[in-house]
């Protein structure tokens, strides 16, 4: 039979309910899809692959699902660190409002797909600006990108859409998008002290019509919800549990300052979290109480949030926060490997509403995955292949990237995107002294 593609003679961790894990195993590709996953002699001799990656000693497993970024905030890396979320906030917004384009969104959304494809991650979800941008730059080097026109209620939006216009052009643009295996539509509120009840409520409705998966920033940190009860009388998951807005559509951004009857509503309703533990050290919002949202049957993906927040887009070093910092409390098993690793692959899938495609090698789903090179000394001896991606392994320990089926990397080297081109614009645009209108970030 024919295939697209064969990727053989590895240890395929493929992430299913029972964790499976096959020797010397292969995965079969067509069209995009995985065909079979089993043992490379027996693939070998049911499949003629017209292309084939040999993963020797290598660990093949899905791709990372980034389930919150800001991807074009690679433009502002290291432009405000160590202040707290509300001061981050400030300075970003000023600096947003006076440097972003398309042009400059597309250059850094670039930057962004190929240190994600470095780092072992398929697929994200993106909460941005010029969205479109961010769409074009992705589609160029065959990554899946999960974004859609975001809500923020701010004086002068970036891409100069007031608000009382964005539902009508929103609502244009999901009708525009043709529905296509590995992806939903998305709508992005940013928050509920950026936008009002009201307002909440007519992007809630505008998601539903079409099906579309609603994600919003949620009391990311103490601040921000007394914030939202000042205003409203109520915290942020409670005025979005209120409103009607909790399901299994709707995933939060966060979710640091929970309380007990929160959780009870998270999980209540079926609405997911995105945890980004990263990020969240980082502006000092805290430790999300991923533990006990676990033991209440919350679904909890893994997010990076932006290259300002947390410097980096790496996913696998938030699988290595997340399974740490939960420790602190005194419970070394209170997130385990096995654990952690899932939040970054088939949890994160079923945040998206997208576990029956993504997340996981199974025969059907998109063939979305990595190769992850063991043989170093900081993976030697493996002993187990959970442990090794919870607590040794790197993101420069992945070799190859594959997402549809496509071979975005082969042996650490990008074969859709010219790397140098798009870090070279990107500094030009990130420098004060530049001529471009990047100057205005000095």
């Amino acid at each position: 039979m024919p295939a697209d593609l064969l990727v053989h003679s590895g240890d395929v961790l493929t992430v299913d309910d029972a964790g499976t894990l096959v020797p010397d195993g292969a995965v079969a590709v067509r069209d995009g899809a995985i065909l079979a996953v089993g043992p490379t002699e027996e693939l070998r001799a049911r499949y003629a692959a017209a292309d084939t990656l040999d993963a020797s000693g290598c660990l093949v497993m899905p791709g990372f699902v980034n389930t919150h970024t800001h991807l074009a905030m690679t433009l502002l890396r290291g432009r405000a660190d160590d202040v707290t979320l509300q001061g981050f906030l400030e300075r970003v917004i000023r600096w947003e409002a006076e440097l972003l384009s398309p042009e400059n969104v597309e250059a850094a959304v670039r930057v962004a797909v190929a240190e994600s494809i470095r780092a072992g991650v398929t697929s994200a979800l993106d909460m941005y600006w010029f969205h479109e941008a961010a769409e074009r730059a992705a589609r160029e080097s065959g990554w899946r990108l999960h974004t859609g026109p975001t809500f923020m209620d701010v004086p002068d939006p970036a891409d100069g859409i007031a608000y009382e216009d964005r539902l009508e052009w929103a609502g244009r643009d999901l009708a525009a998008r043709p529905a296509r295996p590995g992806a939903r539509p998305v709508l992005f509120a940013h928050s509920a002290y950026t936008l009002s009840p009201k307002q909440l409520t007519d992007i809630a409705a505008l998601a539903r019509d079409f099906g579309a998966l609603l994600h919003i920033h949620a009391s990311e940190n103490a601040t921000e919800a007394a914030m939202v009860e000042a205003a409203h009388g109520k915290r942020p998951v409670e005025l979005l549990d209120s409103l009607g807005l909790l399901g299994p559509d709707l995933l939060l951004a966060h979710a640091v300052d929970l309380t007990e009857g929160e959780i009870a509503a998270l999980a209540r309703t079926g609405t997911s979290v995105s945890h980004c533990p990263v990020s969240n050290l980082k502006l000092g919002c805290g430790i999300a109480p991923v533990p006990r949202l676990l033991g209440a049957g919350v679904t909890v993906g893994l997010g990076t949030d932006g290259a300002v927040s947390s410097n980096t887009l790496d996913v696998l070093g938030a699988v290595r926060q997340a399974a740490l910092v939960h420790k602190a409390g005194g419970d070394p098993t209170a997130v385990g490997a096995e654990q952690a690793v899932r939040m970054a692959t088939i949890e994160g899938a079923r945040a998206l509403g997208l576990d029956a495609q993504l997340g996981s090698l199974e025969p059907g789903k998109r063939a979305d995955l990595i190769v992850l090179d063991p043989g170093r000394p900081h993976l030697t001896p493996r002993h187990d292949a959970w442990s090794m991606l919870a607590y040794a392994a790197q993101s420069s320990d992945i070799r190859d990237t594959v997402v549809d089926g496509r071979v975005l990397m082969r042996a650490r080297a990008l074969t859709t995107l010219d790397e140098t081109a798009a870090l070279a614009r990107l500094e030009i645009l990130a420098d004060p002294g530049a001529p471009s209108d990047a100057a205005a970030l000095s």
